[in-house]
């Protein structure tokens, strides 16, 4: 035997010498750093029986290679660029009884296993194989087989009396990552199965009862598509499978490990699970499942892993859970449940706690002193009152502390300290006092958040020491002191918020060498700064210096395993809640303060900055041209202050801009017309009456100065209400369907040219054919005003919903709107334009589901309204017509002679059921129908 594997060895391998007469039956070198290709001398070794050279970087072997092995039995060849010879069916290779080519490049079943009668371990994973699983793959011997990471598929059905498919010694099965879309028929022969991982795959319906085997110790079915863990038998309902009769799962008493994760499974938990006796750890977290946990866990008393967190269930979580001396791992956050915490006296083997994102009150029970192993104890996103549980310091291993978005109070002041904690979250409580950290160890902490609490006095200086901080979050308080130039101490700081507290002064101490080396997001937003604008705190601004690679960037993220910092920023002119924050993410807002003086040029030195935020502040005198430097900008917000000139067109150079806000200034002339900039609306400009050309509505004469508006105009339209734009900036509308109707202008003009029938032909090829609102030439070619279409006096109602990105997350919709607003927002564009361009719309609002809903339609229908429903909070669909709605009617006698003075009230749901305008008198022609059916996608 020669074991030379799991070391740093470097370099080529030489030939073996007198590799003839070697008497090497073993060879392991794998797990090593070599390179260059494999010796043939040392696949002519006659005594070789095991050859291992995985793990290392050679660059290619040739499989006909190792026929000269007689006497090979177990080759692993993992990591190595594989070629297979067309026409090697002809050779002889060694009788295998292990056989790994992992990562070797392969492009399909390698045909010489065919012949492999004694095989018992086969690896193929993490190949390029595609298509269906042969039959003679499966070898009668074989025990132990890994197919995962290739893209394969198994047969429907199986021949009958195939004796290749008896493989009555397969023990363990690995699928995962196979693109898998139903649980494979092979799976019925084997009863011996006790390890089958089908894991990231696309299996959906029900899990078949033959899936179910006796012998299972291990079974993931994680990142599926499930809905059931049953498949009902004929003539039994899905009431009866929960009940009485039996069920497949409930056999699995040798069954250890159980994951099910990120499935839609859904329904009560089966009561038998508590039979799994065996049962060490239990994963059915991200499904749909409902109800109690039912009381007799306590049955499981092996189980040291329970993970049910977001479900659907509820009730109290069951006092049994606080028995269970061998769990170790408790996760049911996510969920409904409520009541008070149980008791964990028993439980001293805890070391991860979380019921976060749950209903639960009343008190932490000071039992959990008693888990001295407990490193993460999460309750956040609750309705406990308590204090702060100084009683904690006694679990002496405790590094995650999480109470936010509880009712927590009183004053946090100790004298003893948590010396191990690492990441302390008390946000939105209503902790009171001065603020102190004497009661952590400050070297160890890496992560402190307190904002959103009634906290005041000056920042404890004593945070300089906390030398491991990477996020510090004091926003929303009361602190007063001046800036705390004194944190470019802590060389890992990345994220600072003290937004909305009392900070004042100027911003300009700081050692510019030193500076914050990683600070990456900076939010002293709603405080009482003032002065210049200091290039030297620019300058100490080290991180958002530098230039980071997106494309070619890791998505990493601030935190942990356990723990996840979230940080909320304005972006984009939202208030958004990042529930994980990439550390490429660069922010800089200084909004609501009072700066005031010139923006400095030096602002172009924060390249890699993607939002910016200087707006409500006194800045004056023109916009730098140098902001073009800031080519990852993605949000830019200068308004309301005091900004004077024109707007630099060498701004057009930020493709990457997303969002502008240059309102309520002091700008002037034309507005560039290129690039990103055509994509901004009026509320970017308004405010500045200086300003003309697209899209305000004041036009530029050939020098780029205002011109006169033309009567009747208003420069602050409806539009002025979309600026604050939290839910409609976002853009979100997916399933976005505008109901619109052809006003009694377009009727009456082409009503009293044509006779009935011609006029409906011409009125359905029109609607039909030339679906854009805005193309007026139509009108122009038969002769009439095209300035005659017009909207009839109506409400236009904007229904939404949304393409879902992200789930199971409390920013799950905002972060989808998010995605929208990169998808739909021109359909915004369009409706802004509707709304000044047909003279019967004369105002816009928001409406609520609820006005519909709860019959407040006398409130609503007082119009006309331009009404948009915000994505995120419900659709519309199949509303019914109103009694009292104003009607349209058509008469008989070949014409249309007018329409009801008043409006409409016209819906079409996202699902194109239309719930509009109904049509009193005589039967209602294809014109007429087609007109309902006009809306824009």
């Amino acid at each position: 035997t020669l074991y030379l594997g799991d070391n740093q060895l470097v370099g080529k391998i030489d030939e073996f010498p007198n590799a003839s007469s070697s008497l090497i039956e073993v060879l392991y070198i794998g797990n090593n750093y070599l390179t260059g290709p494999i010796p043939k001398s040392m696949l002519q070794l006659p005594r070789l029986e095991r050859l291992h050279v995985e793990g290392n970087s050679f660059s290619f072997m040739k499989l006909d290679m190792s026929v000269q092995l007689n006497n090979l039995r177990d080759l692993t060849l993992s990591n190595i660029n594989l070629v297979t010879e067309s026409d090697n069916e002809s050779l002889t290779f060694p009788l295998l009884e292990s056989l790994s080519l992992r990562s070797c490049n392969l492009t399909e079943f390698p045909e010489f296993i065919k012949a492999q009668d004694k095989l018992v371990e086969l690896d193929l994973s993490n190949n390029h194989i595609y298509g269906v699983v042969p039959n003679w793959l499966w070898k009668s011997t074989l025990s132990w087989v890994d197919l995962s990471f290739n893209m394969i598929d198994f047969p429907n059905q199986l021949p009958s009396g195939d004796a290749n498919f008896s493989i009555p010694k397969l023990r363990e099965l690995y699928l995962e990552f196979c693109n898998i879309s139903s649980f494979p028929e092979i799976l019925r022969s084997p009863e011996n199965l006790t390890e089958l991982d089908l894991s990231n795959n696309k299996i959906s319906g029900a899990i078949p009862n033959w899936a179910w085997k006796k012998s299972l110790h291990y079974l993931n079915l994680a990142n599926n598509h499930l809905s059931s863990l049953d498949q009902l038998l004929p003539n039994q309902s899905s009431t009866s499978s929960q009940s009485s009769l039996p069920r497949p799962i409930c056999n699995l008493s040798q069954l250890s490990h159980f994951t099910a994760s990120h499935n839609n499974l859904s329904g009560p938990f089966p009561n038998c699970l508590c039979n799994m006796s065996q049962l060490i750890d239990f994963d059915v977290s991200n499904n749909n499942l409902s109800g109690p946990i039912p009381n007799c866990l306590y049955k499981m008393s092996r189980l040291s892993g329970f993970n049910a967190s977001y479900n659907n269930l509820s009730g109290p979580i069951p006092n049994c859970l606080g028995n269970m001396s061998a769990l170790s791992r408790l996760d049911l956050h996510g969920n409904n449940f409520n009541g008070i915490l149980p008791k964990f006296s028993k439980a001293t083997q805890l070391w991860l706690l979380n019921v976060g994102e749950n209903r639960l009150e009343g008190e932490l029970p000071r039992s959990l002193a008693e888990c001295t192993q407990l490193e993460v104890l999460d309750v956040g996103n609750n309705m406990m009152h308590d204090t702060f549980p100084f009683w904690l310091e006694k679990l002496t291993e405790l590094k995650v502390l999480i109470l936010r978005e509880n009712r927590f109070y009183g004053q946090i002041k100790h004298k003893f300290v948590f010396p191990t904690l690492d990441v302390l979250d008390i946000a939105s409580n209503q902790f009171s006092g001065e603020l102190s950290i004497d009661f952590v160890q400050a070297t160890q902490l890496r992560s402190l958040k307190i904002g959103g609490n009634k906290l005041e006095g000056k920042l404890p200086r004593s945070l300089a020491n906390c030398t491991a901080l990477e996020v510090l979050d004091l926003g929303n308080n009361m602190v007063h002191d001046t800036f705390p130039f004194w944190l470019e101490k802590l060389p890992s700081l990345k994220v600072l918020i003290l937004r909305a507290n009392r900070f004042y002064g100027t911003i300009t101490k700081f050692d510019t060498e030193r500076g914050f080396p990683k600070l990456r997001i900076l939010d002293t937003a709603s405080n009482n700064f003032s002065g210049d604008l200091s290039i030297a705190f620019l300058q100490s601004l080290k991180a958002m210096m530098q230039i980071t690679n997106d494309d070619k960037a890791k998505l990493v993220y601030i935190g942990e395993q356990y723990y996840q910092d979230s940080v909320t920023i304005v972006n984009k002119g939202i208030e958004m809640l990042y529930q994980k924050v990439l550390t490429i993410l660069t922010c800089l807002d200084l909004s609501n303060n009072s700066f005031h003086g010139r923006i400095p040029e030096e602002i172009q030195m924060l390249r890699s900055l993607k939002v910016l935020n200087l707006s409500y502040n006194n800045f004056d005198d023109e916009i730098p041209v140098a902001v073009q430097n800031l080519k990852d900008l993605e949000s830019l917000d200068l308004s309301q202050n005091e900004l004077s000139g024109k707007i630099p067109p060498q701004l057009t150079d930020l493709t990457f801009l997303a969002a502008l806000n240059l309102s309520y200034n002091q700008l002037e002339g034309s507005i560039p017309q290129s690039n990103q900039f055509i994509t901004f609306s009026n509320d970017s400009y308004r405010g500045n009456p200086k300003l003309c050309g697209q899209p305000l509505s004041k036009k530029c004469n050939e020098v780029g100065l205002p011109m006169p508006p033309l009567p009747g105009e208003d420069e602050d339209s409806w539009l002025y209400a979309m600026s604050t734009w939290k839910i409609v900036l976002i853009g979100y509308a997916s399933g976005l369907v505008v109901g619109l109707c052809i006003g009694y202008t377009v009727l009456n003009e082409l009503g009293n040219k044509w006779q009935r029938q011609s006029y409906l032909d011409e009125l359905h090829r029109y609607l039909i054919h030339n679906m854009e609102w805005t193309d007026m030439r139509y009108m122009k070619n038969l002769g009439n005003d095209p300035n005659k279409i017009n909207a009839l006096a109506l409400e236009v109602f904007v229904d939404h919903s949304v393409q879902v990105n992200v789930t199971r997350s409390k920013n799950a919709v905002l972060a989808t709107m998010e995605f929208e607003f990169q998808r739909n927002k021109e359909r915004f564009y369009f409706i802004k334009w509707d709304s000044s361009a047909s003279k019967n719309v004369l105002r816009w609002r928001f409406a609520s589901p609820k006005e519909f809903l709860n019959g407040e339609m006398q409130e609503v229908t007082k119009g006309p309204w331009l009404v948009l429903v915000p994505p995120g909070s419900e659709i519309l669909h199949q509303l019914r017509i109103f009694d009292d709605m104003t009607l349209m009617k058509a008469i008989s006698d070949g014409h249309w002679t007018d329409c009801v003075k008043g409006h409409w009230l016209y819906i079409l749901s996202n699902t194109c059921w239309v719930i509009g305008p109904g049509v009193k008198g005589g039967p209602v022609g294809p014109g007429f129908s087609a007109a309902q059916h006009l809306f824009l996608y």
